[in-house]
């Protein structure tokens, strides 16, 4: 654990009766859950809990830490996926360079729990919150953030703000490019560059770098979407070369960022290109999902990457988390009642997987096949299953989720387990 006072404080917290997933009676101090000798398996918790492996969080650490080096790459994970400061602090421990948030309040957050370098991967525009972000700018001469624009609107709030709030300090700022049917970012080179040239021209801003997201298409269409992931990338590169060869760039270095969990490998590829510039390159990858990954969505696209490399990607990313729910109910031969739902598990993209079930007092749990959950509620899940599975109301069901960002909003405390189930302590989010 981090002497960092904040997250000390955390651990240090009494946590009530109603804490999700804990059976309390009593109030509780945080840092005495490893004490009480839980076990997921055993059926004393209160049922769903979400469980994160801790071997399987610090192989992920291990494994991210050493592809980025192996790219010549810093890591700036995406701490919007788990909001977790304990996680922020971990993700650091292990050499990320920053931490990436996507709004001014998860900043603030990341700042009040030690946080001193972040990469704001959006385009602040209310001016409240480009207020706070200056104030803090102005008032913590050791804390560094970096923004993006995608407009001359943009660009002119960031630098009247600036201007009003925090003169003595110029904001580093990263132009944005993105795609036609995209998201947010200029389109274009043209657009890229002359937004470039406006930044570059603003009293109170400072051009930093380009920044592009290459993770919107993960659709069924694997051949466009890697087209399109590649065609950004390569406008990004292109975009960095022009800005340079105009004199644009202010600082000692230029940063190119980009890099969710779906193309980090094309990502890290791409900016190793780019080399030949006016000064040093800081080639930023900005992966959240990696620490947890998932059992759907990301699974997936690991899948697909250790196609592309093999062998370097065989024992790369593994699922962390999990959610263990109780079987409320078998009204039907093939359907039982999880007290698990859309409260507790995203199904943005897709509903849990079953992965396995136990009966408290057995030896082990065991492989759930040939089942899947057809619809959830707030509080329940269907899982349809053969009418002869001798599942029962009080054994345990194991769930993967896909997208962990939507099921980490859902609980402001995660039980850390051991690799047979004991809890070995919790860590808190701020959604």
């Amino acid at each position: 654990m981090s002497a960092n006072p904040s997250l000390l404080a955390l651990q240090s917290q009494t946590l009530l009766p109603g804490v999700k997933g804990l059976p309390l009676q009593a109030p509780l101090r945080q840092d005495q859950i490893a004490a009480q000798g839980y076990n997921v398996l055993d059926g004393r918790l209160s049922y769903p809990v979400a469980v994160l492996r801790r071997s399987t969080l610090e192989h992920n650490l291990a494994w991210m830490r050493g592809f980025a080096e192996h790219a010549g790459a810093l890591l700036a994970p995406h701490g919007k996926t788990t909001m977790s400061p304990q996680l922020f602090q971990a993700q650091l421990d292990a050499g990320a360079w920053a931490i990436t948030l996507a709004t001014i309040p998860q900043l603030r957050v990341a700042h009040r729990f030690g946080v001193r370098r972040v990469l704001l991967a959006n385009q602040p525009v209310a001016y409240a919150d480009i207020e706070s972000l200056a104030a803090l700018l102005r008032d913590d001469a050791g804390f560094d953030a970096w923004v993006l624009v995608d407009s001359s609107a943009g660009a002119a709030r960031l630098n009247e703000v600036m201007a009003r709030t925090a003169p003595q300090r110029r904001l580093p700022v990263l132009v944005e490019l993105g795609l036609d049917g995209g998201r947010t970012g200029a389109r274009g080179l043209d657009a890229g560059l002359r937004l470039a040239r406006e930044v570059a021209a603003a009293p109170q801003l400072r051009l930093a770098g380009i920044e592009g997201y290459e993770g919107l298409w993960t659709g069924a269409d694997r051949a466009a979407d890697l087209a399109r992931v590649h065609a950004l990338l390569a406008q990004m590169v292109e975009l960095t070369r022009e800005c340079d060869r105009a004199g644009l760039f202010d600082g000692d270095e230029i940063l190119i960022s980009a890099g969710g969990s779906a193309y980090f490998d094309f990502v890290a590829d791409a900016f190793a290109a780019l080399d030949g510039l006016s000064r040093p390159l800081k080639r930023v990858l900005r992966s959240g999902c990696y620490l947890t990954s998932d059992h759907g969505l990301y699974h997936g696209l690991q899948q697909e990457m250790r196609t592309r490399h093999g062998a370097e990607f065989r024992h790369g990313l593994q699922p962390a988390l999990e959610l263990w729910a109780m079987v409320q109910s078998r009204p039907e031969p093939g359907l039982a009642l999880l007290t698990l739902g859309k409260r507790d598990a995203s199904y943005d993209v897709e509903l849990p997987r079953p992965l396995q079930w136990h009966r408290p007092g057995e030896a082990a749990p065991r492989p759930l096949r040939e089942a899947r959950i057809g619809k959830m509620n707030d509080q329940h899940a269907y899982l349809e299953l053969p009418p002869e599975h001798p599942l029962q109301v009080g054994d345990l069901v194991a769930v993967g989720i896909s997208h962990p960002c939507t099921t980490f909003d859902k609980w402001p405390l995660m039980l850390l387990s051991d690799d047979s189930y004991g809890v070995t302590g919790a860590i808190n989010t701020f959604f």
